[in-house]
């Protein structure tokens, strides 16, 4: 997960200002004190880490608060409140349409990602049904078309470009009328990039912007680089009109608080960030469910998106069959493969809240691999009914004993394998997906599944009204 380390200390000090027996301000200020440690370990400047643990003690007041109040809750959301309000990028001053020809332009230092950055946004779009297409304007770095090239064909997207053309300007009018006589509705145009800010780099900005008149420009930030990326962003914003950034290379890396909190300061809204090398590493920025994702809470307002953009559609029926038929021990099986794995599936299983902390915790990748690798060895020494199996009572000890012999594991590995997917079940279903009874067109045969989902995940979902919906589409999916 992004910003795993930030994420961890960040729910750390809220879990332990959460065991105190009494919360007051000594509490408090020492949970403020955790958090502010982590931002700036995170990379992010001093001035907007003073400015959350004002801001947060400010909401949280707890003088103020009424007699009986959650004070626990009433700071958590507060802190995440406050992380939101730092992160929130706002809306970009572009969003493409479909079917309606438009020009995205992409600059950025080299060494930001920035071309294989243009490739997954094509295939992002591509994958929502548009027509885009690429035009290699970087004249100024060797391979920079060969590696465009390369990334277009693997992607299926057509692209431009020029071996012995060294104007860029040249290169990107040509492209683009090109693309836009075969209809193309999202061409992008990737621009040279420098190794340093330069009168040079920004002058040739400036001629291909006028050149292509792009209805948005697109800032590709490296999120490792740390507090530096503040005046970064703010010298593109000024030289280039930037409307929006992408923010690459976050797949981890704990010092990417940095980027996101630079870019939040100069008003330049993050529409997605890079989390690996492969092409379909790219997720949309959403500020609540990053939040969300950060602190361990999960995404579920995510989680059918994810779906349906990993999963072939003939296979979507057969899924949410398995979701919604109980948590059997074959389905944590077919879990812990694509943890293992952590390929597309992977990570939408680290949206749901809890999963992903238990296994994938930064630091702790090897002892959450080797756990895996044990439970899995534990469940292929059972049979098929004891997989498929929804009746705990089941596994009674003479089975746990032959499943240990069978295994080569220990009797009380076996038990804690079983206790851990009790645990899992049980947190799996309270999930909106797993109450077939559900009567969507009345609101009171909601009221369980809300006491049962905490608020901070109800929040994420868009209320009552946000709820409906995802049930009603999952519903939907499974006829």
């Amino acid at each position: 997960m992004v910003l795993a380390q930030l994420g961890g200390s960040i729910a750390g000090a809220l879990a332990r200002m959460g065991k105190a027996t009494v919360v007051d301000e000594k509490v408090l200020a020492e949970c403020l004190n955790e958090i502010s440690r982590a931002l700036l370990q995170a990379d992010v400047r001093f001035e907007t880490v003073r400015d959350v643990k004002a801001n947060i003690k400010t909401t949280a007041n707890l003088d103020a608060l009424a007699a009986g109040t959650d004070k626990r809750r009433v700071i958590q959301k507060a802190v995440v409140g406050e992380l939101c309000r730092m992160l929130d990028p706002g809306k970009p001053s572009f969003t493409p349409s479909k079917g309606k020809p438009s020009v995205v332009m992409f600059v950025g230092l080299q060494g930001s990602g920035k071309t294989t950055t243009c490739t997954k946004y094509a295939d992002y779009y591509r994958r929502k049904g548009f027509s885009p297409a690429l035009v290699c304007a970087d004249t100024f770095r060797a391979g920079a078309f060969d590696q465009l090239k390369q990334n277009a064909s693997k992607a299926k997207i057509p692209f431009y470009g020029s071996y012995i053309e060294s104007d860029p300007v040249k290169i990107a009018v040509e492209g683009v009328d090109r693309f836009r006589k075969e209809k193309c509705d999202l061409i992008i145009v990737d621009t040279s990039g420098r190794h340093k800010q330069e009168a040079a780099l920004f002058e040739e900005m400036r001629q291909v912007s006028e050149a292509t008149k792009p209805n948005l420009v697109i800032f590709v930030m490296d999120g490792s680089i740390g507090q530096a990326a503040f005046d970064q962003a703010q010298a593109f914003k000024q030289s280039a009109s930037v409307g929006a950034v992408i923010v690459t290379k976050m797949d981890g890396h704990a010092k990417g608080g940095g980027a996101l909190s630079a870019v939040a300061a100069t008003k330049s809204p993050v529409i997605f960030i890079g989390t690996g090398e492969h092409i379909p590493d790219f997720e949309v920025f959403d500020v609540k469910p990053f939040v969300s994702r950060l602190l361990g809470m999960g995404d579920l307002s995510g989680l059918m998106d994810k779906i349906q953009d990993v999963m072939p559609a003939d296979q979507l029926p057969e899924l949410v069959d398995n979701l919604t038929g109980g948590f059997t021990l074959r389905l944590l099986y077919q879990m812990f493969q694509n943890l293992h794995s952590m390929g597309p599936l992977g990570q939408l299983f680290s949206m749901i809240p809890g999963l992903s902390a238990q296994f994938i915790e930064k630091g702790k990748e090897k002892e959450g691999q080797a756990k895996i690798k044990r439970y899995m060895t534990i469940m292929d020494s059972m049979t098929e009914k004891e997989l498929d199996n929804t009746n705990p009572k089941l596994m009674n000890e003479s089975r746990i004993n032959r499943i240990a012999r069978g295994s080569g594991r220990l009797v009380k590995e076996v038990v804690d394998m079983l206790e851990e997917h009790k645990r899992i079940a049980k947190m799996w279903n309270k999930l909106p997906i797993n109450n077939k009874r559900l009567n969507m067109n009345n609101r009171n045969s909601l009221k369980p599944l809300l006491n049962a989902l905490p608020a901070n995940m109800l929040n994420q979902l868009g209320g009552l009204n946000g709820l409906q919906n995802m049930v009603k589409q999952m519903g939907a999916q499974r006829r």
